[in-house]
């Protein structure tokens, strides 16, 4: 269910954030298909003239006003926009499918921090090749409901690492979190990585020797440190999209 938090109810001064696919325009009036309608309803409880948020990805962010058309659709009078639309920075997390909730984990988090894309790369080592890409989706729409984020990521099929860097675009740079730890300080590499950038994540297994060799070889990829530390994949993933938005994404104030 796409909703903006988990709990069953929320206080009225605090407004529920919903995305719909429809055109979004001032004056204009959604219909919202069954399931936000329930929703929106039963589990939260609105009534008519309650006020809440909804985004597109493309149009921007809007106040709307509910009101029932039956027992099971509604409909939302959209008021006024509240925010422009706008992409995140150019910058794609990929990362080796790990088990069931901690790839849900990591989906989530690269949404709330910020990643414009989010590729499963299927590596030597990769423990789960089971990748639902409409269930990443609908946990990238959940996560950009609650975090305020006006565009989603976009999400790509699995690809095999040989494959993704036979077809490397060379103007994007690519840095990929070593842990053998002959890879750079990431605050160093990161004070000059600007968009469009690519962060690699490995399995829990971590890269085979000749991934590591032909990612090694390649111009356009850096290695990177996360320090003394082994970090878990998925905690990796959280810490080097923190670390890039901060040094050089939309963390950074100009």
């Amino acid at each position: 269910m796409q909703n903006f938090v988990r709990e069953s109810h929320v206080p009225k001064t605090s407004k529920i954030r919903i995305y719909t696919d429809v055109d979004l325009s001032v004056d204009s009036v959604v219909e919202l298909n069954a399931e936000q309608s329930h929703y929106l309803l039963t589990v939260m409880r609105l009534q008519s003239g309650d006020k809440l948020l909804v985004f597109n990805n493309r149009d921007g962010e809007f106040d709307c006003t509910l009101t029932p058309k039956n027992k099971k659709s509604v409909l939302l009078k959209i008021n006024s926009k509240t925010r422009d639309f706008e992409r995140v920075p150019d910058i794609w997390l990929m990362f080796a499918p790990l088990k069931k909730d901690r790839t849900d984990f990591v989906v989530e988090k690269a949404t709330e921090l910020g990643a414009s894309r989010i590729v499963p790369v299927i590596t030597r080592y990769t423990i789960s090749d089971k990748i639902k890409i409409e269930r990443w989706q609908a946990q990238t729409i959940e996560a950009a409901e609650q975090s305020r984020r006006v565009d989603l990521p976009q999400i790509n099929e699995p690809i095999a690492l040989f494959k993704l860097l036979e077809n490397w675009d060379l103007h994007r740079r690519l840095y990929f979190m070593d842990e053998t730890g002959t890879g750079k300080d990431i605050v160093t590499v990161f004070s000059s990585a600007p968009p469009p950038s690519a962060l690699l994540i490995g399995p829990e297994g971590g890269f085979s020797e000749r991934e590591l060799n032909l990612l090694h070889s390649k111009s356009y990829a850096c290695a990177v440190s996360l320090g003394k530390r082994i970090l878990r994949a998925e905690t990796a993933a959280v810490a080097s999209l923190s670390c890039w938005q901060a040094t050089c994404g939309d963390w950074k104030k100009e």
